[in-house]
């Protein structure tokens, strides 16, 4: 943390737990008789109510995407770089919610929330959870803070997929949906790279079948090794080779199977931390809202039928070295939105970070954000 708050930063923030007591039908077709969303809000809403902008999150996101919760810190909200006074989201201008998605674990309702059926931790009764169901809480958000249309819903990844549902589900209810390396659905490959990453969740032998809280324990390696996993298809080979190399932790060959590179140092590190910080359920409940992801297929797979629909403006921002959302699957979005003869714009960044670039504060990334962001500033505000 800085001695003092940066001038271009939301500041110190406290999050809300706000509750909807009327009953959510599922997809999967249960039914939850009641939920919490967590969420923090950043900027003033206008007496028009015209100026709201909902921040969706990505696989391992929550709701604390900007400013600091205490002087105490040790870096802001996941997407700080983008949100905040003067910055592309402006908080001057705009009224910024973000939360965190039911299924989560950072205070909505989750996994690790009580079953007021059974008192105990949900852990795997927690019903699995689609991008469709969280576009219906967050519209009840929109409803808590009597918003009728964002002005723009905007996410990253995974968030990218709810800001499309949310053109598709709410229609009139957004102007803009700003989609950031993101796709249509998931291929083959990254429905199998999520299943490695559950299954060394679940076969972690202290996963006791979801069942880990209630046993005073929790799956460590299965999460780490999960996290792992993920953090490899978030960097590109480029920014690995730049950042790590060959480099030997030690400067030497250590001839036994302890970390010798850089490199396998960082992945541990990284593991270790995630593990520490969410819920294995809730990693396996993302997961397969991810997979299940697929909005064309109510339409027989053609996405610009699905899209047909959709009443606001886009923006796609893809990333040449994201092999895990590459370019190619953005610029499905964007040709299915051209023949459906939608206001849609395009921008390919050329960054050597990867999937990870959405995060980063890249110059023509942050550049064309600012000026997208002007141009709805100057209709909402």
């Amino acid at each position: 943390m800085p001695e003092s708050i940066p001038a271009d930063s939301v500041g110190l923030v406290t999050p809300e737990t706000i509750t909807f007591d009327d009953p959510l039908t599922l997809a999967c077709g249960r039914t939850l008789k009641g939920y919490q969303l967590k969420v923090e809000t950043y900027g003033n809403l206008n007496t028009k109510k015209t100026n709201a902008v909902l921040i969706c999150h990505a696989l391992s996101g929550h709701h604390h995407a900007a400013g600091y919760h205490s002087m105490s810190d040790r870096k802001p909200g996941w997407w700080d770089n983008y949100i905040g006074p003067g910055k592309p989201i402006d908080t001057n201008e705009l009224f910024v919610v973000s939360l965190n998605n039911i299924g989560g674990c950072h205070g909505s309702t989750g996994p690790t929330s009580f079953n007021p059926e059974t008192g105990k931790p949900f852990g795997p009764d927690f019903p699995v959870v689609t991008v469709t169901d969280w576009v219906n809480t967050q519209a009840a958000l929109a409803n808590y803070f009597a918003i009728e249309q964002w002005a723009a819903v905007i996410g990253g990844s995974l968030g990218g997929m709810q800001a499309l549902q949310w053109s598709m589900t709410y229609p009139e209810r957004l102007r803009y949906a700003l989609i950031i390396a993101s796709a249509p659905k998931l291929s083959a490959q990254n429905i199998a790279f999520n299943e490695v990453a559950r299954q060394a969740i679940m076969k972690d032998e202290d996963f006791y079948g979801g069942r880990y809280l209630e046993n005073s324990t929790y799956p460590k390696s299965g999460l780490m090794l999960a996290r792992m996993v993920g953090h490899i298809t978030y960097l590109s080979d480029a920014a690995m080779r730049s950042k790590f190399g060959r480099d030997l932790r030690s400067g030497h060959l250590n001839f036994n199977y302890e970390v010798d590179f850089q490199v396998e140092s960082y992945l541990r590190y990284q593991g270790e931390v995630f593990s520490e910080g969410f819920d294995a359920n809730s990693y396996l409940l993302m997961t397969k809202a991810l997979d299940y992801f697929d909005p064309a297929a109510e339409f027989d797979g053609d996405l610009t039928t699905a899209l047909e629909q959709t009443q606001c403006k886009f923006l796609l921002i893809s990333f040449t070295t994201d092999w895990r959302f590459s370019p190619e699957r953005s610029k499905e979005i964007v040709d299915a939105l051209l023949n459906a003869k939608k206001d849609v714009s395009y921008l390919e960044v050329d960054a050597p970070e990867g999937h990870d670039a959405f995060l980063l504060p890249i110059a023509r990334y942050k550049q064309a954000f600012y000026a997208y962001m002007n141009r709805i500033i100057r209709e909402v505000a």
